[in-house]
Formats: C-alpha cells, sequence, structure tokens
C-alpha cells in the first residue's frame, strides 16, 4: 500500500498538479487553479497554444511544455525525472479535467508508479455540467466519454452498455455527431437523452427530448461545438422487460437492495414477483450454503 501525504515537507521530489482549466468561460477557473499556475515551475499541456492564450489572459508566464497523445512516450519520462529533481509541475487539458477523455491519466499513474505526489485540484468538467442539467436521473450514472469511431465497434461498446440500468455519458464531435445518434436509436431503442453544447459558452444549447426527436432535428440543422450526450439508462418497469435475465436469484435480489435500497424482505418478494416464482423458492437458493 502507497501512502500519499500531499503537502508533507519532507518530500524528496517534486508535485504533480492536476490543474482543471475553463471549459468555456474563462471566470470559471478557480483562485486556487490560478495561485497553482503562478507558483509551479513547469506548465504540461496538451495543446500549448490553446494553453498560452488562458496563461497570458491571466498573466501567468511560466515554461509549458508538450504532453499529448502522440508524444507522452517521450515527454512522459522528461517530465517525470524533472519531478524527481524536485520541480513542480501543473498539467492542464485543454478544457476541463485533466485525466478525463485525456491523455494527462497517463503521466498521473507514471507519477504514482513513482512515489510522486499526486494533487488533484477541483473544478470545471463538462460530463458532471450537462448531467445536472439534463433532468435524467443523477443517483447513478456511467461515463463513457469518446465512443470508437468505426460503427463496428461503436456498436459493439452500445450493444455492452444496453442493458445498463443508469444514465450514460458520452463525448462526441460534431462532425461524427449525426451518426452516433442514429446507431444510439437502432441500438439502444429510443430514449430519453439531452445534448449539451458549447457549455458555458455564449451559444451553450440544450437539446431535450428523446434520440427519435434529435435524429430528426439534426436532419435539419448542423450542430456546432464539443458535445455531451446524456442518454437515459435502460427501464427496469417496461412490461415483459427481462432485465435481470443475465442475474442469479442472489444478484437479482442484491440489485434491489443496493440500488433501490429495499429491504431483504421486500428485495426477496419483488425477485420473486419479477421471475414468477414462491418467494420461499428464492430465499431457499441465496441462503444455500
Amino acid at each position: 500500500m502507497q501512502e500519499q501525504t500531499s503537502y508533507s515537507q519532507e518530500l524528496k521530489t517534486g508535485r504533480l498538479y492536476v490543474v482543471p482549466t475553463p471549459i468555456g468561460n474563462l471566470e470559471d477557473i478557480t483562485l486556487r487553479a490560478l495561485n497553482v499556475l503562478k507558483s509551479v515551475d513547469v506548465i504540461a499541456a496538451e495543446d500549448t497554444r490553446q494553453s498560452l492564450k488562458l496563461l497570458c489572459h491571466f498573466e501567468i508566464a511560466k515554461p509549458v511544455i508538450s504532453y499529448h497523445e502522440h508524444n507522452k512516450k517521450t515527454s512522459g519520462p522528461k517530465l517525470i525525472q524533472m519531478m524527481k529533481e524536485g520541480q513542480t509541475i501543473a498539467i492542464v487539458t485543454d478544457a476541463g479535467m485533466p485525466g478525463i477523455s485525456d491523455p494527462g491519466v497517463d503521466l498521473i499513474a507514471d507519477c504514482i508508479n513513482e512515489a510522486i505526489p499526486v494533487i488533484p485540484l477541483p473544478g470545471p468538467n463538462a460530463a458532471i455540467t450537462a448531467l445536472v442539467a439534463s433532468g435524467l436521473s443523477t443517483d447513478h450514472f456511467f461515463f463513457w466519454g469518446f465512443l470508437p469511431r468505426r460503427d463496428k465497434e461503436k456498436v459493439q461498446i452500445l450493444e455492452e452498455l444496453k442493458d445498463y440500468p443508469h444514465t450514460l455519458i458520452f463525448y462526441e464531435a460534431p462532425h461524427r455527431l449525426k451518426d452516433t445518434v442514429m446507431t444510439m436509436k437502432k441500438v439502444l431503442g429510443n430514449r430519453k437523452m439531452t445534448l449539451a453544447r458549447e457549455l458555458t459558452k455564449r451559444y451553450e444549447t440544450f437539446l431535450r427530448g428523446d434520440l427519435e426527436s434529435l435524429a430528426a432535428h439534426l436532419q435539419k440543422e448542423e450542430v456546432r461545438g464539443e458535445c455531451c450526450l446524456i442518454v437515459e439508462g435502460r427501464s427496469l418497469e417496461k412490461e415483459g422487460d427481462l432485465w435481470w435475465e443475465g442475474l442469479d436469484p442472489k444478484a437479482h435480489v442484491e440489485f434491489y437492495i443496493k440500488e433501490k435500497q429495499l429491504s431483504m424482505k421486500d428485495a426477496i418478494k419483488q425477485a420473486a414477483k419479477d421471475r414468477g416464482v414462491p418467494k420461499r423458492d428464492i430465499y431457499n437458493l441465496i441462503h444455500q450454503s
């Protein structure tokens, strides 16, 4: 087990600060994020040109090193060595939280492997921002990020997710949006959904409805800007829907206890009703040694 004491004065290495940046509105940056960016030795950026715009806006003059998907195998070890020598580094992405659908996750993992402290700052995130404004359930949700570009692989992933009973969150680029929504409708069926685009920016837009209405909208209107798709999970209330078919009786009961907060007695009763068997049968099955 590895224990990290983030602010210990006895550390012999530098630190990696994970610094979220605004997803659109520059006023969303935190005072702490600005202070960290001003205090570190180096800033590692996914897109140096984009990050320099932010740094110039807040009058922050620090060395910026490129770290992205295509150079992480060479840039990563250099950054690790700098931190081993005592330098502090802040990692930023183009917008939002580094490490979420972002190569920063690899640098974070490398730091942990080398026992270099990783200090995350809270801040903007497009997925959560879109979710809370979607009107769909926030009790439980599954974040996927960007689906594969190839249709075959995209369908395969959606097939794996179609029976998931909780809200699904995806990112998508505007030029792939129409095809992705059509594929979702085909694989998942028509479900409630919300499309969020240009979050926190001047043209922030939410399209709330279902996959069918969104698909029809996209046939007539072009959507621009980075998008979040918030999609309803599979309904458990549909008549004849054997959502539990892949669960054994014990897992079926545990689902109702954990996800629906039912008592053991009520969970057994509901599972028996779903399966069309006596409650005693379910009770005996889950208490077998």
